[in-house]
């Protein structure tokens, strides 16, 4: 049975990860020198793209097949990352190719150029929206993986240069032995709500109409639930009595899980951190609704973040706390 769809951007990832197979170097071959085997190139995070084909049919991750990418192979630390296998039993991988100093002066590029191909950037790729939620999730997955990495290529025990294992999934030190994992930094961001009021925040440099949930890092030791609640006590200075896990979204940006909760408090006279929030006011379910479609002089984020989504739940009182 497969999992409902989430609202939530860079959720929803078609892919199979297959890792029961993706240990075995044998398999990883075979899939990667499969015919429908296709590979997606990344340049400092920033997936190859191909403009639309048509208008109004959207933007496409330029994937290629094996023998097309056997001019980057020679990169230094180089070699295909596999991603997973998707619905149609065709293997999926990517390469990343940052040690070319220039994409747009590179020959071997020259060809998907040419024809107006371009390293584009994730979040402006979420914010367009012309692109289909499932490959949006497989660039998250590939840019998560590329910068855990890039971020990791020596061992945190004894300092040695690890060696990729398990398909790009595992780093090992050759000298000490130590085995190394993809990280992922859980966060916690939520929606502190008192009846019809929800309270939202402003950071210091954002437009002053821009407000959004508050979040946090959670701690070792934390539930969900205490991270809630200690991270709204210490931006706003308000006692959390209840948490309502609302979703997750990947945020590969370099490597988070934002961890979506609404939060009712125990009342409203709030305190701001100044070295969190520039401000943070409470505003009704009608006043948010009126900004969610452009009603207002006031701004919340976009539908590409998980804030917007707990926001609009709140909204539709469909998934916060009841009136």
């Amino acid at each position: 049975m497969s999992l409902k769809p989430r609202l939530t951007t860079f959720a929803n990832n078609p892919l199979d990860r297959a890792g029961h197979e993706r240990a075995d170097p044998g398999w990883v071959g075979e899939k990667l020198n499969s015919p429908d085997s296709l590979i997606m190139l990344l340049w400092n995070g920033m997936p190859l793209v191909l403009p639309e084909a048509q208008a109004g049919a959207g933007r496409d991750v330029a994937w290629l097949p094996h023998p097309a990418i056997k001019a980057f192979l020679n990169l230094a630390d180089t070699e295909p990352v596999f991603l997973g296998i998707n619905t149609r039993g065709a293997p999926r991988f990517y390469l990343d190719i940052s040690a070319i100093p220039d994409p747009t002066t590179d020959a071997a590029l020259a060809p998907m150029m040419s024809a107006g191909g371009a390293f584009e950037n994730l979040r402006e790729l979420a914010v367009a929206a012309d692109m289909p939620g499932g490959e949006l999730a497989i660039i998250a997955q590939a840019k998560g993986l590329a910068e855990w990495h890039n971020m990791n290529p020596f061992c945190s025990r004894c300092g040695t240069k690890t060696e990729i294992e398990e398909a790009g999934y595992k780093r090992r030190c050759p000298s000490c032995g130590a085995e190394h994992f993809p990280r992922t930094d859980p966060v916690v961001i939520m929606l502190p709500i008192k009846g019809d009021q929800a309270l939202l925040g402003r950071q210091a440099g954002w437009p002053e109409a821009l407000f959004s949930a508050l979040a946090g890092f959670m701690e070792p030791g934390e539930t969900i639930e205490e991270a809630v609640a200690r991270e709204t006590m210490e931006e706003a200075g308000l006692p959390v009595t209840q948490v309502r896990y609302h979703a997750t979204q990947p945020w590969p940006f370099p490597a988070s899980l934002m961890i979506g909760c609404h939060a009712e408090v125990d009342h409203m006279d709030f305190t701001v951190d100044e070295k969190e929030l520039a401000e943070a006011r409470w505003f009704s379910r009608d006043e948010l609704k009126r900004a969610m479609v452009g009603d207002s002089d006031l701004m919340v984020p976009p539908s590409m973040a998980i804030a917007h989504q707990l926001i609009k739940a709140f909204v539709e009182a469909s998934d916060g706390f009841s009136r």
